[in-house]
């Protein structure tokens, strides 16, 4: 059974062209971080209430409130954004309310660059950044990607097998 805030990813396959998916990524868990803060903080200023003066103690709850809808907000933000990569293309797929997909064949991608912040290199996450053959497009910046090395060498597995590209000759 899916739950509400599953993107149901699988809806957007091509399964009569026989589409699968080879890897499905969710952001890395350090994106949780903040919103996970902003609950901290949230409940703080709940357990501060009792410590106000009465004619006051429904401002800080109001304002715990506030914070804690916007860190669960942004945490389902996170979740809900995911990017595939499939044997045909890649894509991504965001939004809480109104989703939005953006798709880019594997026969359009020029070169993924892989960006790597020294707390990146630390924590195990990484940027990646598409240029394909389109000027504008809806796929260009994937960030906060866990395992970014082995996500990378997954989709260059997955652009060699469809034959869009020769052999590599090795110097």
């Amino acid at each position: 059974m899916r739950g509400i805030f599953d993107p149901h990813i699988r809806r957007h396959l091509l399964r009569d062209e026989g589409e699968v998916i080879v890897d499905e990524v969710r952001h890395h868990w350090i994106v949780f971080v903040l919103p996970a803060i902003e609950t901290v903080l949230a409940l703080l200023l709940v357990a501060a209430v009792p410590f106000v003066n009465l004619d006051l103690a429904w401002f800080p709850f109001a304002l715990a409130l506030g914070i804690l809808g916007h860190a669960a907000w942004r945490a389902l933000g996170e979740h809900m954004d995911r990017f595939v990569i499939t044997n045909m293309r890649v894509f991504r797929v965001h939004g809480v309310l109104s989703q939005q997909l953006a798709t880019m064949p594997l026969s359009r991608i020029l070169d993924i660059t892989v960006k790597k912040p020294l707390h990146g290199r630390i924590l195990g996450f990484g940027h990646f950044v598409f240029e394909s053959a389109a000027q504008e497009q809806g796929l260009r910046d994937i960030r906060y990607v866990g395992r970014p090395d082995q996500r990378d060498l997954s989709i260059q597995r997955v652009v060699q097998r469809s034959g869009l590209r020769g052999p590599r000759i090795a110097n």
